[in-house]
């Protein structure tokens, strides 16, 4: 690792984590190519995640300050929003502490996030066009992410574990099968990015710690600190397309990414 190497894998980072492409699909194989290799690795693509975060915050601080000081004042918008989060949450927090592993060990390579991106390609494309067929936009606001709904999309996002799926098309495809528009998944599932990926990157930060020590203490910065100013610019303009636009334009890219792959690797 090098800063270089460290900015590059940044950049995919900041780029794909809120796409719903996969970040970890992506990072894993850049770090392949790099050929950079070794639980320290994988670590880093984890905690580089918190820049991510991050640029969620930023983005969000006015809605999610208005949502805490609601919290304090009993408000039933900023109660229901945090019952949704929590709700959502739940089930990856439940499933990565008892298989995270096994995902590792099983699922974390090539072939497997070549098959995840082109069978999450053909789901984004089945959906699409089933939501187009019935000319339903959907619910706007994540008012109406109700108790119900961040149960199927945190059932989603557990999904998403497999490397190549993406955590935002699982959660993104969830809410759309919910009944939320596009737009109002998206944002739903931005925000429940924060407590997957900050307690994803807590507890491999700590697992973790002297293989990242090894890493470089400047290379870890310099990935996050990249990650963020490309998330921070990505979130923006991801939500103002997903206003005007579909998510065909991504099922695509995966399923040509994914055949690519697949096509390469079988034939060593």
């Amino acid at each position: 690792m090098n800063p270089l190497y460290a900015a590059l894998l940044g950049i995919v980072e900041g780029l794909t984590e809120y796409l719903p492409v996969s970040s970890t699909g992506h990072l894993i194989l850049v770090s392949r190519w790099l050929r950079l290799e070794g639980e320290g690795i994988d670590a880093f693509d984890v905690v580089i995640q918190l820049g991510a975060i991050l640029a969620v915050l930023v983005h969000y601080r006015r809605f999610l300050w208005q949502r805490t000081t609601g919290l304090l004042k009993k408000e039933k918008e900023s109660q229901a929003l945090l019952v949704a989060l929590v709700v959502g949450f739940a089930p990856t927090a439940v499933v990565g502490l008892l298989l995270r592993k096994t995902i590792k060990r099983l699922l974390f390579h090539p072939i497997p996030i070549a098959a995840a991106l082109v069978v999450g390609g053909l789901v984004m494309l089945a959906v699409e066009r089933w939501r187009a067929k019935k000319g339903e936009p959907g619910l706007e606001g994540v008012e109406n992410v109700t108790p119900k709904r961040a149960l199927w999309i945190g059932l989603g996002q557990v999904v998403s574990m497999w490397p190549g799926s993406s955590r935002s098309m699982c959660t993104i495809v969830a809410g759309q099968l919910t009944g939320l528009s596009t737009a109002t998944a998206a944002e739903f599932s931005f925000l429940l990015g924060l407590p997957t990926l900050g307690g994803a990157t807590v507890v491999e930060a700590w697992k973790s710690r002297h293989e990242l020590a090894a890493i470089g203490t400047v290379n870890v910065v310099v990935g996050l600190v990249v990650s963020f100013l490309v998330a921070w610019a990505v979130v923006a303009v991801f939500l103002a397309y997903l206003k005007r636009r579909g998510l065909e334009p991504f099922a695509f890219y995966r399923i040509a990414l994914g055949v690519v792959l697949l096509v390469v690797l079988t034939r060593g």
